[in-house]
């Protein structure tokens, strides 16, 4: 079952579904054929360093981001059909949301 894609409202940008092979250049690798990525990040369990399947892209703008979303979600990477979907908000502390959009 597939997460639920959102527009997004911000230039940073979830990715989900990806293959735990996946790496930070092969996303931002992926991601630059739409335009300007500034910042990759894949989300690693703290305790094995490995791939939880998902990660953040943030683009130049949201104009790109737009741009992204619509090109990218629901393509193959790596042999996975990747979710892109609008990034949550920062918390109110600050500190960004590091949790998948709802299912």
């Amino acid at each position: 079952m597939f997460e639920t894609a959102v527009e997004p409202s911000t230039p940073r940008l979830y990715v989900g579904n990806l293959s735990y092979d996946a790496a930070e250049s092969d996303l931002f690798d992926y991601f630059a054929k739409v335009g300007q990525v500034k910042n990759v990040d894949i989300i690693r369990d703290r305790r094995t360093n490995r791939s939880k399947g998902y990660g953040f892209i943030e683009m130049a703008d949201l104009e790109t981001a737009k741009q992204a979303f619509t090109q990218l979600n629901r393509t193959d990477l790596l042999g996975r059909q990747i979710v892109v979907s609008g990034a949550k908000s920062e918390r109110q502390d600050g500190r960004r949301e590091t949790s998948e959009p709802s299912r």
